[in-house]
């Protein structure tokens, strides 16, 4: 039987496939299986360039690999076995393209030393970002080029020194990414989820965060300048925040955020808010912003700890905070008001430690006596 060829019929002649007409996109990644030995073995050095951009390429990159402008017109016609993502970028396989392949034709659409910040960074830093179908990159001011269907290109003088790599990928470093995606955002919840998150993750610090904030622009940075101070009064949680505004609103006295509780040397607990005249402690329980079910469970140990010691230990849920104000807010009234009534307890208190959001919460606590 005669093996098919995978060649592209133009103007009366075969035209080379350069091993990329008869991949697919299946699953997020390449499958090549119906490739042909000759066909993976054709222009070997276009075909590395596909492979290693997740078979995105450039027409620049197209043309000098060999491919003809009929070939290429052949291949991205209806039905081709290529596609267009953007102007003068496609990818050499059928299917939906995947998010890597988005973020290279974005890079390749920006031309050289562009960079992914944004929401598109977060993600390859691991951080829950918003979601969003727009890629964010950085060009260099003088480089002329616009905003086009998935990608959002924004020119700045303050390219980032030192990009990071995955693979193709270039993308900006965390503190870069995390003020371009807050100045982009107009909601503060969302700004403080945020922050609060790459804090609480030991991913980046507040000095680092207020560094990116004060050399970048300050249009559409007050939400980020609002987030930042949150983090640095101890806050380590959008609906911590949330119960600080709610506080500063009923005019009833300000706690300390997530403090490091001991007695003499001995340390108990680090609730998320201490009110250390009336020894009582709130807790805001969420296993989101607690991060996994291991946290919560060492939450409710905290509270048993903490009671053990004569803590009056308030639990409210984020959505209480948010949806129920004023029997929050009467809550606490009573309980501050009652610890007027006894004395103080012999509780000493140290302020979050910035540098080291979680270290209040792993120390080793001591037992109950």
């Amino acid at each position: 039987m005669r093996r098919p060829s995978y060649g592209v019929q133009v103007a009366g002649e075969v035209e080379e496939d350069f091993g990329l007409t008869a991949i697919r996109n299946v699953g997020g990644r390449c499958d090549a299986a119906r490739m042909t030995r000759s066909t993976q073995l054709e222009n070997t050095k276009l075909v590395m360039i596909a492979t290693s951009q997740y078979q995105v390429i450039s027409r620049g990159q197209a043309l000098a690999g060999g491919v003809t402008e009929s070939a290429l017109r052949h291949r991205l016609r209806p039905g081709g076995s290529w596609q267009r993502l953007l102007p003068g970028v496609f990818l050499a396989v059928t299917g939906t393209p995947t998010g890597e392949q988005r973020n290279v034709a974005a890079l390749l659409y920006a031309g050289s030393n562009s960079t992914l910040t944004g929401v598109a960074a977060l993600r390859l830093w691991g951080v829950r970002a918003p979601q969003t179908s727009m890629i964010d990159v950085l060009i260099p001011a003088a480089r002329r080029r616009k905003s086009t269907g998935l990608v959002r290109v924004h020119p700045t003088t303050r390219m980032p020194g030192q990009a990071l790599t995955a693979g193709p990928l270039r993308y900006a470093p965390l503190a870069r990414a995390v003020a371009d995606t807050a100045r982009g955002l107009t909601d503060l919840s969302d700004v403080r989820a945020l922050v609060a998150a790459v804090v609480q993750q030991s991913k980046c610090t507040p000095g680092q965060l207020a560094t990116e904030l004060e050399n970048g622009p300050t249009q559409g940075s007050a939400l980020l300048r609002a987030a930042i101070g949150d983090v640095r009064t101890g806050v380590r949680s959008s609906p911590e925040a949330d119960l600080a505004d709610l506080l500063s609103h009923a005019k009833l006295p300000v706690p300390q955020f997530n403090p490091r509780l001991y007695i003499g040397d001995d340390f108990i607990a680090s609730p998320d808010a201490w009110w250390q005249r009336a020894g009582v402690a709130a807790e805001v329980d969420s296993s989101e912003y607690h991060l996994s079910p291991e946290d919560h469970e060492r939450t409710l140990a905290r509270d048993a700890r903490m009671r053990a010691y004569g803590i009056n230990v308030l639990h409210f849920t984020p959505r209480q905070i948010r949806t129920q104000p004023a029997q929050v807010m009467a809550i606490l009234k009573v309980a501050l008001a009652d610890a007027e009534s006894r004395p103080p307890l012999p509780i000493r208190a140290r302020p979050a430690h910035h540098g080291s959001p979680q270290l209040g919460r792993t120390e080793t606590p001591v037992s109950a006596r």
